[in-house]
């Protein structure tokens, strides 16, 4: 399913490029005009339901149906985010979904959106705590696990709201429209999605999930909005989202040495040993 994920996704930014950048290339007739209408509004509801088809697959195969919990539970968390922030500007500041990411629950929140936050919530978690993998380091991988989660958003503010309007700021702010309160609602959500499924790892039977496959999914789908902004040449933003993922990844491989270096510590040397 990662092949199949790919696969659209490296046709989605294509397409971005090839076509919504330059209109001019488009076919004037009016099917092809229509089919990139479809398109244009369909290919994110489509990549996050075919991503979430890819880590369904994975979860019902590794870990039975467990993850059912956590899904419900980090979707309830993020919902309730992203309803208040869309009706208070609390906590990442005032914006408004437009109608583009399809049906809405609450009638602000389009209902992908908190699948959207679970789908890069748990491979977050997943790197984090294979960073910190000792039960006192919880603190420290629910914190990890949020970055990596906030680092998501340096890619996808600038594609899905500076070059596509799936979303609208109320007051415009310095990164590509976002204001740099929407990063610390980000993280203080990501926090409690962390703490969330660290609380329900045993019973969903998280602990099992592999790195790699996590890993090369979380890339993945920080393909999409980061090809988008490289195509569109908003080269800031390609920097600042590569410079968050060498930095959780740097945290991520500090931490991980710390406690493999605390381990060996607490194990006595062979040599010289009876």
């Amino acid at each position: 399913m990662l092949v199949v994920l790919a696969g659209f996704t490296a046709a989605s930014v294509l397409g971005y490029w090839n076509f919504a950048l330059h209109p001019e290339r488009l076919p004037s007739s009016p099917a092809a005009l229509g089919l990139f209408a479809v398109s244009y509004r369909l290919f994110a509801q489509a990549h996050i339901l075919l991503a979430a088809l890819a880590l369904g697959v994975l979860l019902v195969r590794r870990i039975g149906w467990g993850w059912l919990l956590p899904l419900a539970v980090v979707y309830g968390l993020s919902f309730t985010s992203e309803h208040v922030g869309t009706g208070y500007g609390i906590p990442f500041g005032g914006y408004r979904y437009t109608g583009l990411l399809g049906p809405t629950l609450g009638g602000r929140v389009p209902a992908l959106i908190p699948l959207s936050w679970f789908l890069m919530a748990l491979p977050s978690w997943v790197m984090a705590r294979a960073a910190t993998a000792s039960r006192a380091s919880r603190t420290l991988r629910i914190a990890l696990g949020a970055l990596w989660l906030t680092v998501w958003d340096l890619a996808l503010d600038p594609a899905m709201s500076h070059l596509t309007p799936y979303w609208v700021w109320e007051d415009s702010g310095p990164y590509y429209g976002m204001p740099w309160l929407n990063l610390v609602g980000w993280y203080l959500t990501g926090l409690a999605l962390m703490a969330a499924l660290e609380a329900l790892a045993d019973r969903g039977r998280l602990t099992s999930l592999p790195l790699d496959w996590s890993a090369a999914f979380y890339l993945l789908v920080l393909t999409l909005p980061l090809g988008m902004v490289a195509a569109a040449g908003l080269w800031a933003a390609v920097a600042v989202t590569l410079g968050g993922v060498s930095l959780a990844g740097g945290l991520s491989l500090a931490a991980r040495r710390a406690a493999r270096a605390s381990r060996f510590a607490g194990v006595p040397s062979a040599v010289g040993a009876r």
